[in-house]
């Protein structure tokens, strides 16, 4: 009896294409979850969404003869050599009332450093109601070695949040606010010398 004809061999995969594959995978999530996080910031600070405070160019008008005390937290991450606290530990406005607080930084480094605070509220209900009308966080700020910078926060808590079903019995708000680093502007790069090499060149 003949040897029955061997079975056609499989091609084998490509290892490199699959490597490929998968690299490209990796690297897409990577930039999808770079770019949401932005968008996701924007979210949160279109919606109130997460604790995040609203933006607005001027006072309420509605005056409530209710108070909410609110309550501050002040945090700096790693990075930053910097003393950050509230001049005020809490307040108690009324509902509608712009009141102004402050804050203060001091560089403790040797070094100018910049930072960006990131803030939010909680409980997070209570973050479309709070409105900032200037605040430092909308900013980037710049401490020279051993400055100490106050820092004012206007706000108010909009009227609305009695209304809500979910926020009618919040009597206590925490605004908290983070440092970050930033990256400073790079230096100039110096041309110094620059004319006499080309004049060698000529």
């Amino acid at each position: 009896m003949s040897d029955s004809p061997a079975a056609p061999k499989k091609p084998g995969r490509n290892n490199g294409a699959v490597v490929m594959m998968c690299l490209s995978f990796v690297f897409g999530m990577g930039a999808m979850s770079y770019a949401a996080v932005p968008l996701y910031r924007i979210f949160c600070q279109v919606t109130g969404y997460n604790g995040t405070t609203q933006r607005v160019d001027q006072v309420s008008s509605v005056v409530l003869d209710r108070t909410m005390r609110v309550t501050f937290d002040a945090n700096v991450a790693p990075g930053l050599q910097w003393d950050f606290k509230p001049v005020e530990r809490e307040v108690n406005p009324k509902i509608g009332e712009t009141i102004q607080v402050n804050f203060t930084a001091e560089n403790r480094s040797n070094e100018t450093q910049r930072g960006q605070a990131v803030f939010n509220v909680t409980p997070g209900e209570a973050g479309v109601y709070f409105n900032k009308v200037q605040c430092f966080c909308f900013t980037e700020t710049d401490l020279k070695p051993g400055e100490k910078l106050d820092m004012p926060v206007v706000f108010y808590i909009d009227p609305d949040i009695v209304k809500a079903v979910e926020s009618k019995n919040i009597h206590t708000v925490t605004l908290s606010y983070t440092f970050y680093p930033k990256e400073g502007p790079k230096p100039v790069a110096s041309n110094e010398g620059g004319a006499e090499k080309i004049e060698k060149k000529l």
